[in-house]
């Protein structure tokens, strides 16, 4: 391995936005190693792109076993120079229907795990006195949407730790930056929306550029913030969503 070569980990890297990122960051020369639940997808994943593409299947519901994970990838590929923290669950259901168990889920694993693989990773990009690191929040952090309140606590609260961890972290050389995803034309929105004719049309009435965006949008984005030419950028929640967000 080089000393030039760039480490990334992308956690949910092996569909949709993660996948994306991955394959942007294999374009741009940067070892990635990415995280997730389906073995199954991981290889493909990393058969598709090559030598520069690891992956480890685990699940970061798991907490705390997380620690163990990251001493393991550092072990084996150095400190990384990039987290991004894309993995998450979402669920739809009426707000009274929410049980304790299915808002606990989705806050463990949305956001939970996301405070302690950045943690695990932090102490040693603070050793290494540089580190980039790039959470994932989503529109239902920038207005209010039904139906996912769970997902819609863990989004606004990751917003609210990009700006803290940019804060205590920028000083020792570790940019963290957000992107917000608007709507884009993955699996999991395309289970969402074309089930739900009125949602559809509602997401595209507000969107001023009246498109769904591409994964590759949201990579484009994550590979900028975590790039030299973001050098002087950190504590940003970037939309990246036709103009959703503003949309009226």
């Amino acid at each position: 391995m080089t000393s030039k070569t760039k480490v990334a980990i992308v956690t949910g890297g092996a569909s949709g936005l993660g996948l994306a990122t991955t394959q942007k960051f294999i374009e741009n020369n940067i070892r990635t190693i990415i995280i997730g639940r389906d073995e199954k997808k991981l290889q493909n994943a990393a058969n598709l792109f090559g030598e520069l593409c690891h992956y480890k299947a685990f699940d970061l519901s798991d907490i705390k076993k997380i620690p163990a994970l990251v001493d393991e990838i550092i072990k084996e590929f150095g400190t990384p120079d990039i987290l991004v923290n894309n993995a998450g669950i979402n669920q739809k259901k009426p707000f009274t229907e929410v049980t304790d168990d299915d808002f606990q889920q989705i806050i463990q694993t949305n956001l939970t795990a996301v405070f302690v693989i950045s943690r695990e990773v932090v102490k040693h990009m603070i050793a290494a006195g540089r580190g980039n690191i790039v959470n994932i929040s989503s529109m239902a952090s920038q207005y209010g949407i039904p139906y996912v309140i769970s997902y819609t606590a863990t989004k606004s609260a990751i917003e609210g730790m990009t700006r803290a961890m940019a804060t205590e972290l920028s000083p020792q050389g570790i940019r963290v930056n957000c992107v917000a995803p608007g709507f884009i034309a993955t699996d999991m929105s395309a289970k969402a929306l074309d089930s739900d004719a009125e949602r559809k049309q509602k997401v595209m009435s507000r969107t001023p550029m009246g498109k769904l965006g591409k994964p590759d949008d949201i990579a484009d984005a994550i590979f900028y913030l975590s790039s030299d030419a973001a050098k002087y950028v950190t504590g940003v929640i970037l939309p990246v969503d036709g103009g959703n967000s503003v949309g009226f």
